[in-house]
């Protein structure tokens, strides 16, 4: 990779500005963590909140940095990163999450980002700056976060349903009313882990391409903590405009769904940051609510809502790519 002669003051605006996505990461996604606890009735939002903000932090003491290598190291020629490369994507990705805030739509940040990455390169350097392996890997599960959201979601629900044929509605109402407390935290704890990193990728590219750290050195540890507490504090302050459509409007969800819905999609989140594969913690809980609405009947889900929600995740990597390109050429004239 080659070193840029980039100035203290305009690495320090660019990691930042990586930081405030990290930031609007959390409190856009926060509606991933508790919207099904909530909507449920299990946890007040300040109490669920705060919940999902802790295990978002903890997450730094259980994963691996493979999701930071393969953003850092795996989506774009390392030869083609600098300044005005990341600068595109950042804006690109902030752009697209605060237009999906404020229309209320759960769309991915994680891929909000990648299809900044991936508009600011071809804009500066063509179509031959991509590293297909990592992109096919993480446009594969674009499609396969949901589905595999939707399997164990739905798997979940039938298990659970079988072994509590002969239990009370109301006991099982009790008891799983406890149980959303570990399958929320256990989600938290698996989208702090997988979204967090992403912020990681970018800035650990961004200290390489200045000539901070050696392409082979490890991540700093002060960067590691930034981006988790950054991520944790998005949380905190919660996208409150998401949370009614992921709780309520794509399907009817109790206790036992949410529990249901909450395993399944940390289940699928703590494959996929094993892996090292960036995933959209929006993509795989849609898909376990989904599962788990389909799994007691298909009309139980509200499918419009369901469709809408399927239409932005399609349009969020060529529309942060668009607005990306553009933000590359304006940085290259103001930065």
């Amino acid at each position: 990779m080659q070193t840029l002669h980039i100035s203290f003051y305009t690495l320090a605006f660019l990691i930042a500005l990586a930081l405030i996505f990290d930031f609007m990461n959390g409190f856009h996604d926060a509606a991933n963590a508790i919207a099904t606890v909530v909507s449920t009735g299990v946890l007040k939002p300040q109490t669920a909140v705060a919940m999902a903000a802790a295990f978002n932090f903890i997450a730094i003491l259980v994963f691996q940095l493979k999701v930071a290598s393969t953003v850092g190291k795996g989506t774009i020629d390392p030869q083609v990163v600098d300044h005005y490369v990341v600068f595109g994507a950042l804006v690109g990705a902030i752009f697209w999450n605060l237009v999906t805030w404020y229309y209320g739509i759960p769309s991915s940040s994680s891929h909000a980002l990648i299809g900044g990455l991936v508009g600011a390169a071809v804009a500066k350097a063509g179509t031959g700056s991509l590293i297909e392996a990592g992109l096919l890997k993480t446009i594969a599960f674009i499609v396969l976060s949901p589905l595999l959201g939707f399997v164990f979601g739905s798997i979940m629900m039938i298990l659970v349903s079988w072994i509590f044929v002969r239990s009370t509605p109301r006991r099982v109402d009790k008891w799983f009313r406890r149980m959303q407390l570990l399958s929320a935290s256990m989600y938290s704890l698996g989208h702090g882990g997988n979204d967090a990193q992403k912020t990681m990728g970018i800035i650990w590219m961004l200290l390489i391409a200045s000539g901070s750290i050696g392409a082979h050195d490890s991540l700093p540890v002060w960067v590691i903590i930034c981006c988790y507490s950054a991520i944790s504090m998005g949380t905190l302050f919660g996208g409150w405009r998401i949370v009614k459509t992921m709780g309520q409007r794509i399907t009817k969800l109790r206790p036992v769904g949410g529990f249901c819905a909450e395993t399944g999609g940390a289940i699928t989140l703590f494959m996929a940051t094993w892996l090292g594969i960036p995933v959209s913690t929006t993509h795989t809980i849609t898909g376990a609510i989904v599962g788990v609405g389909s799994a007691r009947k298909m009309s139980a889900v509200r499918w419009g809502v369901a469709g809408n929600i399927v239409w932005a995740w399609i349009f969020t990597i060529p529309a942060s790519a668009f607005v990306a390109a553009i933000a590359w050429w304006v940085g290259t004239k103001i930065l």
